[in-house]
Parts: structure tokens; sequence; C-alpha cells
């Protein structure tokens, strides 16, 4: 099976990413880092840059893990991206980041997390920084 990191560059998604690569470790597993936007801007804040990618997979070359990075810049929201992606693996797992919110944040604004919590078919572990 596939363990699956819903990857943004800020610490949530390092502390995903952090956590995807210690729980592939302790079962074994692949580890798929995937980023998903339907921008691709620079003023988008999930997009992953060439630097990001670079890092990343210095950090997995380095664990020695069985795992592949994957960015989809295709107009689809993330959650569509990462629910068909779990599908087509099959993964075992999804780790996501949260971020801490404001009560009116969480009120006017639609949370990813709280769509992938809710919607994708496999079991989802949320994480959180330590910052």
């Amino acid at each position: 099976m596939t363990i699956l990191v819903a990857y943004v560059p800020r610490p949530e998604g390092q502390a995903a990413l952090d956590k995807g690569i210690e729980v592939a470790l302790s079962r074994n597993e692949k580890l798929v880092v995937v980023n998903a936007t339907s921008g691709g801007t620079k003023e988008d804040a999930s997009f992953a840059d060439v630097q990001d990618f670079e890092r990343i997979q210095k950090l997995l070359e380095d664990t020695g893990l069985n795992a592949e990075v994957k960015q989809y810049v295709r107009g689809k929201n993330a959650v569509e991206e990462i629910e068909a992606l779990v599908q087509s693996l099959p993964a075992s797992l999804l780790i996501i980041g949260l971020r801490k919110r404001s009560p009116v944040g969480k009120l006017i604004m639609g949370s990813v997390a709280q769509e992938l919590l809710l919607s994708v078919s496999c079991p989802v572990l949320a994480v959180k920084s330590a910052g």
C-alpha cells in the first residue's frame, strides 16, 4: 500500500511530510508526496516551487524510502486531485497538515483539510506544526 502526504509549502505541510516519512518508515510502505493546486502561480500560497521540490527530493532520498513527489496544477481544486489519487494508488493513509484559524476564518473560508477529512475513502491522519 501507499501513504499519501498532502503537501503545501508552509509549516503545516512540513509537519505532514515529517509525519509521512516517519509512518512510511515504520510501516515499510511507499510514500507519495503530492502538491495540488488549481492555480500554480507565485501568488498561490499552496504552490510548491522548484526549490521546495528539490529540498523534498533530497530529504526523501536521504531516508532511503520508496518515495515520489507529484504536483498537479490542472485547474482542479486540491480536494478533487487528492481524492482521485487516493483512489488510484490506492492509499492506505492520507496525512494532512492543519493550521490554526480564527473562529471567523473557520466560518467564512472553506477548509481543504475539512473537505478531505469528510470525503476521502481511506483513513486520514491530521497533524499540526509545532509553531
